[in-house]
């Protein structure tokens, strides 16, 4: 007994067949073109559906795009970026175009790999978020494929890139906790040795904006930074050692939601609360800061207006390579909750 075939994959052919429209008018709804009378368009739309036609990502880039977008995320299992993906999908719910996912492991060789890999496959456009690439690496990528760098600071005319406002968003951490009437408060910074990366990157503006905020306070002589990483694990490890310290902090700024978890696991394990023994506050405000059972205090940098605007210059760019390159910067707001208070005693 032979197999049953294949189903046969529905062509142009056939949708030219069902609409009863020639193969020249289904190629120019596809691509959108001029031509195209709207009671031909909904003949053609209408044939797609009901056949389930589906064009070659492969013909189509030899057409000149492939309508996909591929979007560079440093470290997948950071609750921040989920939210700037979906400001960059919901911009692009009504149009053709397609966001692939691409993890860049937080290394320089990890995402030159895997921006290679999204230019070798003709995607359209890329959406680099907080890459740690080299400027050269990062203009040679825009210089291929249309690109907005996302959370990055610094200036390029070979891409466009959006952000917020990390120092003005440390400051409001600082000033709020001082207002409280804390004075040994700490900050948790991700370790950074590039000394381009040490300008440009978020972690190392936030680390900035801290001590500008603490100096601007009269605290210069109550700065005090541990550098980890941005990860939970960097949250815990952190606290650990400002936990022991001889004179230890009353509040602790984090420098992401994600490390104040690692915190906020740390000061539990010490026998501590938060925010009666110490305060602890994060940056992102991302979903979980809102959980009741933790109501973080966080800085809302609104990461799915980052996303919106990030794919909203993409679309601009690939319309048109040789316009300006756009800044935009957005401005944080601070979300105060239960683990910020008055410290002890006050």
């Amino acid at each position: 007994m032979e197999p049953p075939a294949s189903p046969r994959r529905v062509t142009i052919v056939d949708v030219a067949r069902h609409a009863q429209v020639s193969t020249t008018a289904v190629s120019k709804v596809l691509r959108n073109a001029y031509g195209a009378s709207p009671e031909m368009r909904a003949k053609v739309r209408r044939a797609i559906e009901e056949l389930g036609y589906r064009p070659l990502a492969a013909a189509r880039g030899l057409r000149g795009q492939t309508y996909t977008i591929g979007v560079m995320l440093p470290d997948i299992r950071n609750p921040f970026f989920p939210e700037i993906l979906d400001g960059i999908t919901g911009c692009l719910e009504d149009t053709d175009y397609q966001v692939l996912l691409g993890p860049g492991g937080n290394g320089e060789k990890e995402e030159a790999k895997v921006t290679e890999a999204m230019i070798d496959r003709g995607m359209d456009g890329l959406i680099l978020v907080a890459p740690v690439s080299p400027l050269s690496h990062l203009e040679h990528v825009a210089s291929v494929v249309p690109t907005v760098v996302v959370g990055r600071h610094g200036n390029s005319p070979a891409y466009d890139s959006v952000g917020d406002d990390d120092v003005a968003g440390a400051a409001l951490v600082v000033g709020h906790l001082a207002g409280l009437g804390h004075r040994r408060i700490a900050h948790i910074e991700h370790h950074e040795t590039d000394p381009t990366r040490s300008v440009e990157m978020p972690n190392a503006q936030r680390a900035d904006g801290y001590r500008r905020a603490m100096r601007d306070l009269g605290l210069d002589a109550e700065i005090d930074v541990v550098s980890t990483t941005y990860t939970q694990q960097g949250g815990y490890e952190g606290a650990l050692e400002l936990l022991a310290r001889p004179r230890r902090p009353t509040a602790v700024f984090a420098g992401a939601d994600v490390v104040a978890m690692g915190v906020l696991e740390a000061v539990a394990e010490a026998g501590l609360s938060v925010p009666g023994d110490i305060s602890v506050a994060g940056y992102d405000n991302t979903t979980f800061a809102a959980f009741g059972a933790i109501s973080l205090t966080s800085v809302d940098q609104a990461g799915s207006e980052i996303g919106r605007n990030a794919a909203r210059l993409l679309l601009e760019r690939i319309a048109d390579r040789a316009k300006p390159s756009v800044r935009i910067r957005l401005t944080p707001t601070l979300v105060a909750r239960r683990t910020t208070a008055a410290p002890p005693g006050v």
